[in-house]
C-alpha cells in the first residue's frame, strides 16, 4: 500500500513535523535542525506505523553523544480502547528492553510515536537460522528475554484471548464470504473444513492440565525480528517489533521460533513466502538451540532438555493454530501484499498433521507430566 502524499519524506509539512519532534526530544545540535536541512528518508513500515531514517545535517558534528541519525516511528490512526492500551503496553515493554539493552535504544516517546536508535544492521535470512553461531545467540536473547520481569498480568491469558477474537473473526469472515478470487477456493476450504473453536478449546483443555512454565515472551521471534548489526568486530544480534510480547508458555517461544525455519518471507511474487518444506530443524539442532537457552537460564541439565523438547511438540501446535487464524483474519482485511489464505491452509494443514501425530504418541508417553492433584 502506497504512503499517502501528506506521509512522503519529501512533503514540506513532514519535513517540518519530523524536524520538530527531533529538537524537542534530543539534544544537541538536534536543537538547531530544521525541516531544510534535515536528511528524512522514508523506511517501508507496516499499515499501522510510518517509519523514517532522520539524519542530521551534512557536515555536522554531535557535541554531546547524541547520535548522528534515529528512526522515528509515527503510529497511524489508533483506534479503540484495546489498540490504544496495545500501544502503551508496547512502549512500556520497549523502554524495558532499551535499557536492559536487549532491544533498540529508546531516545524519545511523544504523542504519536517514538524516537528509536537507528541500528546498521541487516535481518538475518531464514536459511541464517540454522547457522549454529546465530542460533546460539539467538536462543541466548531469547533467554534474556524470558528471565525479565515486566509489570504486565503474569498469567498466560494472552494466548487464549488473540486466539478467541480471531476465533470470533474467522467465523464472521467466513459466514460473510461472497465473493472470492477462485485461485482462492481450495484454500478457503481448508480453512472451513477444520472446526476452529473446537480445536482451540481441545488444546486450552489440554494445556490446562498440565504445568508449563510461563514467562515474559517475545512471540514472534521469526528471522525479520532478528537484526544482525553491521560493522560490529563480532557478531551480535538486536531484537525489534514487540508487537505480541506478553506472558506466554515459554515453549511458544521455542516451538515458534522453529517452525520459523520453514517458512521464508521473501518471495517477490505471489503468496509472497516460500514454505520450505523439510527444512525445519533436527532434535540435535533443536538441542543446541535449548543448550544454549538453558545455560543462559543457568538451568542446565538433561531433564530439562527433555522437558523443552517436549513442550516444543506441545506448543508447535499453538503456533500452527495461532498463525493461521491470525492469516485468515488478516485475509478479510490487510491490503498488504501477501497470500494469507495460502498461509492459513499452510498452517492448519501442518496443525492437523501435527495433531495427528500427536494423538498417536500420547502426551503421557512423550514425558509430560499432569498437574499433580492433591490426594489427602
Amino acid at each position: 500500500m502506497g504512503v499517502s502524499n501528506k506521509m512522503c519524506d519529501n512533503n514540506p509539512e513532514m519535513r517540518a513535523t519530523a524536524a520538530r519532534i527531533c529538537r524537542d526530544y534530543l539534544t544537541g545540535v538536534w536543537k538547531h535542525v530544521n525541516a531544510e536541512n534535515i536528511k528524512l528518508n522514508h523506511i517501508r513500515g507496516g499499515l499501522s506505523n510510518w517509519v523514517y531514517n532522520v539524519q542530521l545535517p551534512e557536515g555536522t558534528t554531535p557535541l554531546l553523544g547524541e547520535p548522528r541519525q534515529v528512526l522515528l516511528r509515527i503510529y497511524g490512526q489508533v483506534h479503540g480502547e484495546r489498540a490504544v492500551e496495545s500501544i502503551i503496553t508496547e512502549s512500556v515493554i520497549f523502554a524495558l528492553l532499551s535499557e536492559r539493552r536487549l532491544g533498540p535504544k529508546l531516545h524519545g516517546i511523544f504523542p504519536g510515536g517514538r524516537i528509536e536508535e537507528y541500528i546498521p544492521a541487516r535481518p538475518l535470512l531464514t536459511k541464517e537460522l540454522a547457522d549454529p553461531e546465530l542460533s546460539a545467540l539467538t536462543a541466548e536473547k531469547m533467554a534474556q528475554i524470558h528471565m525479565m520481569q515486566v509489570p504486565l498480568s503474569k498469567e498466560p491469558t494472552w494466548l487464549w484471548e488473540t486466539m478467541a477474537k480471531w476465533c470470533d473473526g474467522t467465523e464472521k469472515l467466513l459466514e460473510n464470504i461472497n465473493v472470492i478470487d477462485p485461485r482462492q477456493t481450495d484454500n478457503v476450504q481448508v480453512v472451513k473444513s477444520i472446526r476452529l473453536r473446537s480445536e482451540l478449546s481441545w488444546f486450552k483443555n489440554f494445556v490446562s492440565q498440565q504445568n508449563y512454565p510461563v514467562v515474559f515472551c517475545h512471540n514472534d521471534m521469526q528471522e525479520g525480528n532478528i537484526l544482525l548489526r553491521q560493522n560490529s568486530r563480532k557478531r551480535e544480534l538486536v531484537l525489534i517489533d514487540f508487537e505480541y510480547c506478553s506472558y506466554n508458555y515459554r515453549g511458544f517461544d521455542l516451538a515458534n521460533h522453529f517452525i520459523e525455519w520453514q517458512y521464508d518471507y521473501t518471495a517477490e511474487e505471489d503468496p509472497f513466502y516460500h514454505e520450505r518444506c523439510g527444512a525445519g530443524p533436527t532434535d540435535e539442532q533443536k538441542l543446541h538451540f535449548i543448550r544454549n537457552y538453558l545455560k543462559t537460564m543457568n538451568q542446565e541439565g538433561h531433564i530439562e532438555e527433555e522437558r523443552l523438547m517436549d513442550e516444543v511438540k506441545v506448543f508447535s501446535l499453538a503456533s500452527h493454530l495461532f498463525w493461521g487464524l491470525w492469516a485468515v483474519v488478516n485475509a478479510g482485511h490487510s491490503q498488504i501484499p501477501f497470500g494469507y489464505w495460502d498461509y492459513a491452509a499452510s498452517r492448519l494443514r501442518n496443525y492437523q498433521y501435527l495433531k495427528e501425530k500427536f494423538m498417536v504418541t500420547g502426551p503421557l508417553r512423550c514425558g509430560i507430566k499432569r498437574k499433580e492433584k492433591n490426594t489427602d
